[in-house]
């Protein structure tokens, strides 16, 4: 890959760097890192893939990489764009790669009145790992008939809810409040048959429950507001739409693509007369019929993701309430999305856009003055989590107390991968890493021996680093630090 790039690199301020446009870019794009950051982890990959993105018909502002950024599908893992839905006869560009396949992937947070020292670390690990459906099939799941999964595409958690996997307290604490509007939920046959029976389940790869505990509190006044104390025992649980969410992304990525053709050194789309520097980011116009398609079945599979986690948390209460008795209860901190496409209403450069947000591997960092946030979290922000990797600490953050920040109120959603999947189990033992982690206290259930190698905390950045870098950039500021227990993984 080109790294011509660097020649139009430069520093703009604390925790940014800014690629000026050049070439087919519409805009400038930033980077959320210093010299350093991009020195130790870029491999030319992520930078050009951001650049790309920067060429997408109808970009409103700046193509942002959040600190967590690496190599993804079209978009880089931690890339957020807008683009104008007014832009031409139909509308700016919307990209399913711009969302990615597992859509809204997500991380929820929950919480319980205990302090470490009144578990029993190891039983419980024992039971999640029994109790709780990980692993890349979708044994253990909830059997759907054909007309609760009608309601879920259509319903989200409140769906979820309403068949006695999710509790109504918990709505409230959901981004969305866990629904997003699918009227058609017109999905294939194989989307519907990988979604029948895998609600309730987490899943493998990077997906996890994990049970810790609050080591630091960082910002007193809004760790208050979210419910979190030092010492208190939380369960973070990462998991998406599963089988069905993939089917989705790829069919809709295949009718997209299918609609460009190579011309030189770009893919153009006679249909649209759009351009894309890379296939992968193919489009199409918000309003097209493609584009809408695309947009409701992404909406119906976010739903999924939504009652997914929410049904994992009623395994998880189940587990603890006959482990913890009384206990036992355990309330909704927030649920956020990653990996989905929202239109939003944002000023850039001093007009008000409405725009479709695509924020792949990351996520909404509101202000604590924005309509859509629960009264609770009014001068605060909205609470963002970010898992970091097993064997070291996940971090909750808050969105600005007012006002919104320059990456159309997006922050980071992970440590971000320093390894790929194949270099970090060509060089990391997963036997060796297990005795490691439980060493530190952390016991560590999963179901294949290589999940534990990909996942290991050597194949991810420092997590600290990637939040000190969020708080320079202005994105988000860190309230709370959690430490990993146990962690369940497929």
């Amino acid at each position: 890959m080109s790294a011509e790039w660097r020649e139009h690199l430069e520093s703009s301020g604390p925790g940014r760097m800014r690629i000026k446009k050049h070439g087919r870019m519409l805009t400038d794009a930033f980077m959320v890192a210093d010299k350093r950051h991009i020195e130790e982890h870029s491999d030319d990959r992520s930078p050009n893939q951001i650049i790309n993105t920067a060429s997408l018909f109808g970009i409103v502002g700046d193509a942002w990489a959040m600190a967590d950024w690496h190599f993804g599908y079209g978009f880089p893992i931690g890339g957020v764009v807008a683009t104008d839905i007014e832009a031409g006869e139909q509308g700016g560009a919307i990209s399913p790669g711009g969302v990615g396949f597992d859509i809204n992937c997500g991380v929820r947070l929950c919480a319980m009145d205990i302090n470490l020292n009144d578990i029993d670390v190891k039983k419980i690990a024992s039971e999640l790992a029994n109790r709780i459906p990980a692993g890349a099939t979708r044994k253990g799941g909830v059997n759907l008939s054909q007309t609760q999964l009608m309601s879920v595409l259509s319903g989200g958690a409140k769906a979820a809810v309403e068949y006695g996997w999710g509790e109504n307290r918990d709505l409230g604490s959901i981004e969305s409040n866990g629904l997003l509007d699918s009227q058609e939920n017109n999905l294939s046959e194989r989307a519907m048959k990988r979604g029948e029976r895998a609600l309730g389940t987490l899943g493998s790869g990077n997906h996890f429950l994990e049970l810790q505990y609050v080591d630091k509190i960082v910002d007193k006044e809004a760790a208050r507001a979210f419910g979190l104390t030092e010492g208190q025992i939380t369960v973070m649980i990462h998991t998406g739409s599963r089988g069905l969410g993939h089917q989705v992304c790829s069919e809709h990525v295949k009718t997209i693509e299918a609609k460009y053709i190579r011309k030189d050194d770009i893919w153009y789309s006679p249909k649209w007369d759009i351009e894309v520097k890379d296939r992968q980011l193919a489009s199409a116009p918000i309003h097209s019929k493609e584009g809408q398609d695309y947009i409701d079945s992404m909406n119906a599979a976010g739903n999924y993701a939504f009652a997914n986690r929410s049904a994992l948390t009623q395994r998880l209460r189940k587990v603890l309430r006959e482990i913890l008795g009384s206990d036992g209860n355990l309330d909704v901190i927030y649920d956020v999305s990653h990996n989905i496409a929202k239109i939003e209403e944002h000023r850039v450069h001093e007009k008000n856009c409405k725009c479709c947000v695509h924020r792949k591997g990351a996520t909404r960092a509101l202000s604590g003055d924005h309509i859509e946030l629960a009264k609770r979290f009014k001068g605060i922000g909205q609470p963002v989590l970010v898992p970091g990797d097993m064997g070291t600490a996940s971090w909750v953050l808050a969105g600005p107390k007012n006002g919104s920040n320059d990456a159309f109120s997006s922050s980071c959603h992970g440590a971000g991968r320093r390894l790929s999947r194949t270099a970090a189990r060509n060089s990391i033992d997963s036997n060796q890493l297990r005795k490691e982690l439980q060493t530190k206290g952390i016991y560590v259930h999963a179901k294949t021996s290589n999940i534990l190698s990909e996942e290991a905390p050597d194949a991810y950045k420092n997590v600290d680093e990637v939040i000190g870098l969020t708080e320079k950039a202005e994105l988000a500021r860190p309230v709370a630090r959690l430490r990993p227990l146990a962690v369940i993984k497929g």
